[in-house]
């Protein structure tokens, strides 16, 4: 029995039936999750797919980079693919190609076919979280904008903070092809209802051309960096003729790309956004934020396992506070945000964050579980009271014609 497929509603049409924000709200929700959850689940499982794939450290990485290298070179693309492809297509693409290659990764009998998998679902998985966002934004009014973004919140910054607890029960019980293989009932279920509710906005710029040295210099750039980051410290930095090749190349074709952009008639990311007051200031805060959120998870399970002999799941064990903390607070937020001033929230948030990174400071490897679990409880609460007001300022003022790039250069 074929689908039916929602039509878009009219320009001038800004309230949609609650039932059917509550439809597409869940719709990006499920795919967005799934997206996210499996970055951090994979960090998790890689020892053991070391094992069965008999490969040695430095070549078995090369499934996380391989992902992150792909998310990179296409995530600043984002908004011009959308208006190329039309956002709904360009979606509905992005959610069959991760569902697919996640199936694939999955499947992979050697670590070659695992790592071009994993190459697949990066392109995949990359679009989906600014136009989640986007989507999430235009089709709340402006009073209702602050819930949505603490519900969206909910999903992107729950998602890593349940990840390594989730990943080390499934590869501790299972096997680590069930973290791909899950992704497939969420990913199907998610196209269909993205299909059925998504529509194309009618203020949505169409490309009339493609700017193809704009994409070559942008996939060379954003490629070279972010192999430059990923295996700098595995080839001892700046002493490696490669990561020296990397600088220079990444460099330089980021130079001339950023050139490009504010030249060419129709660039492939808008720069444009970044005259606006809230938004150039606002993507630099959440630079520093998410960088130290995703650090401190990364060295304190580090440290974990490495000196205190933890395992997977008991890592994940210390990080699942955290998540808790991050829902409550983003739904406290959310209520807050009309209601009073948003830099006032934006500063408690900042401050909380601060007490909870200087406790982690002071950790060491005789302190108990509680001692470890209570800096990243008071942490997701920060998080929640950040990510809320920060997600508002920042978008404020931005166009409808241009959230979509927007919002790419925001999750950047």
């Amino acid at each position: 029995m074929p689908i039916t497929f929602a039509s878009p509603p009219r320009e001038d049409d800004l309230a949609l039936p609650t039932s059917r924000k509550a439809l597409i709200t869940l719709s990006v929700m499920l795919v967005t999750f799934m997206q996210i959850l499996d970055t951090s689940v994979t960090n998790v499982a890689i020892t053991h797919m070391q094992g069965s794939m008999s490969a040695s450290v430095e070549e078995i990485t090369w499934v996380i980079t391989s992902y992150l290298a792909a998310n990179a070179i296409v995530l600043p693309a984002t908004g011009w693919l959308a208006g190329l492809l039309g956002r709904k297509r360009f979606f509905l693409i992005s959610v069959t190609l991760f569902t697919v290659s996640s199936f694939l990764s999955g499947i992979a009998p050697n670590l070659t076919l695992l790592i071009l998998a994993r190459i697949l679902q990066g392109i995949g998985g990359g679009p989906l979280l600014p136009m989640s966002q986007a989507i999430m934004w235009e089709i709340f009014p402006l009073e209702q904008r602050g819930m949505a973004m603490a519900i969206w919140g909910v999903g992107i910054m729950f998602a890593p903070i349940i990840g390594p607890t989730l990943g080390g029960w499934i590869t501790d019980n299972w096997s680590w092809p069930w973290i791909f293989y899950i992704n497939l009932p969420v990913g199907i279920v998610g196209f269909f209802m993205a299909g059925a509710f998504l529509f194309d906005p009618p203020y949505l710029k169409r490309a009339q051309k493609i700017d193809v040295l704009g994409l070559a210099l942008m996939v060379l750039g954003f490629g070279s960096l972010q192999l430059l980051l990923d295996r700098g410290e595995r080839e001892d930095w700046f002493d490696s003729n490669l990561i020296v090749t990397l600088a220079v190349v990444g460099g330089t074709a980021v130079v001339l790309f950023l050139i490009r952009q504010l030249t060419a008639d129709e660039p492939v990311v808008d720069l444009g956004v970044f005259r606006d007051r809230n938004f150039a200031p606002g993507t630099l805060i959440v630079a520093m934020v998410m960088f130290g959120l995703f650090s401190s998870m990364l060295l304190q399970t580090l440290y974990m396992q490495k000196l205190m002999g933890y395992d997977a799941l008991g890592a994940g064990l210390v990080l699942a506070p955290a998540g808790f903390g991050n829902m409550l607070s983003l739904l406290v937020a959310g209520r807050l945000v009309t209601r009073m001033d948003q830099r006032v929230l934006l500063g408690f948030g900042c401050v909380v964050n601060a007490v909870a990174l200087s406790m982690m400071g002071t950790l060491n490897i005789s302190v108990d579980y509680w001692h470890l679990a209570l800096p990243r409880l008071i942490q997701g609460v920060g998080i929640g009271f950040i990510f809320v007001p920060l997600t508002t300022l920042t978008m404020a003022n931005i166009p409808r014609e241009r959230l979509g790039n927007a919002t790419t250069l925001f999750n950047v």
